[in-house]
């Protein structure tokens, strides 16, 4: 009896290896990065576990149900998280099982509070920059001035940067689109600058057997050789290589985005303003203050790169002064 239950235990490991490795196969086939495929498989993995180990084929729809809802009642988390977690487990249905689940049910949604983005004005955007130096104010700048999200600012190529047309191209941003947003005049010096001490590095790299960028799409098959072409490279490298942890590729990444937010969360303390400030709140202020200085609503969208207007409509409500716009009685 002892047997028999180790056996079937080792073949629930194996079922569920191979399940996880395809579902990883999966993702890497339709380019997820590299953090959505982590996010995923936990997920998944935490799927599997909260229905004791049973393999996904032999669940229905009334056991997605069932974990969701565990979710929002049993661990309160955030409708982000639950999203999250929904997404994943019908990636897996859908993609990886072929076997889509047709109604999943009236499931306890976690509640999404009603928030308004924070926004600096433009005086508390020039003291939180005056406590900032180098490549951190530079990305700073083109979050703020070109409305970037921190992870489309820190995976930008070389190549991306348009300074004859003053366009920024986005590759990939969120929803695997792509767009064109403004290259700020303001800081096309500096960049100039940085992207001469970025061509020092990959010389350097290159000098020593190194300086192959990992390229999307499989592009390095396609076009062998076309990965240690300077215009591949980040724009913002990191100081040190690493290795890749999908290909074990050597290569030279880009700047860690928590670094980024630390020296953000730095200068936000240095300059004293009473606001909790990040990095995404200068994409929030970019929006907000466009929109103040008369830009029409879908040009800002487009920027953003907003889905739907409504998603954009939220910083019309961040410029309503005094409360939806009404005067006080005791001002008046």
């Amino acid at each position: 009896m002892m047997v028999f239950f180790i056996k079937k235990s080792r073949i629930l490991v194996m079922a569920k290896s191979k399940l996880l490795s395809d579902l990883r196969a999966e993702i890497r086939r339709k380019n997820y990065s590299y953090r959505t495929e982590q996010a995923y498989v936990g997920w998944v993995k935490r799927y599997i576990k909260f229905h004791h180990l049973r393999h996904p084929r032999k669940l229905s729809e009334q056991h997605l149900y069932e974990y969701l809802t565990w979710l929002a009642n049993e661990q309160n988390v955030a409708a982000s998280t639950q999203n999250q977690a929904l997404c994943a487990v019908l990636f897996l249905y859908n993609h990886v099982l072929q076997q889509p689940l047709e109604n999943i049910g009236d499931f306890a949604r976690a509640r999404k509070p009603q928030k308004l983005p924070i926004v600096m004005n433009k005086k508390e955007v020039r003291q939180v920059f005056k406590h900032m130096s180098g490549t951190t104010k530079l990305i700073c700048g083109l979050l703020y001035g070109s409305g970037l999200r921190v992870s489309e600012c820190l995976r930008l190529r070389v190549q991306d940067i348009d300074f004859e047309y003053n366009q920024i191209y986005v590759r990939s941003g969120k929803g695997l689109k792509d767009r064109v947003t403004v290259l700020p005049q303001s800081v096309k010096r500096m960049l100039k600058t940085h992207i001469k001490k970025v061509k020092l590095l990959h010389n350097e790299d290159l000098k020593n057997g190194y300086g192959v960028a990992l390229m999307p799409y499989a592009l390095s098959r396609k076009y062998p050789g076309e990965g240690k072409k300077f215009k591949w490279q980040y724009l913002f490298p990191s100081s040190k290589l690493r290795k890749d942890p999908r290909s074990r590729f050597v290569h030279r990444h880009h700047i860690s985005d928590s670094y980024i937010q630390q020296q953000v969360r730095i200068a936000v303390d240095r300059s004293e303003i009473p606001k909790h400030a990040t990095c995404h709140t200068f994409r929030h202020s970019f929006a907000t203050h466009l929109l103040s200085d008369g830009y029409d609503i879908r040009t800002v969208q487009e920027l953003l790169g907003h889905k739907k207007l409504t998603t954009t409509m939220i910083y019309t409500h961040v410029l309503k002064k005094g409360g939806k716009g009404i005067i006080s009685p005791l001002d008046s």
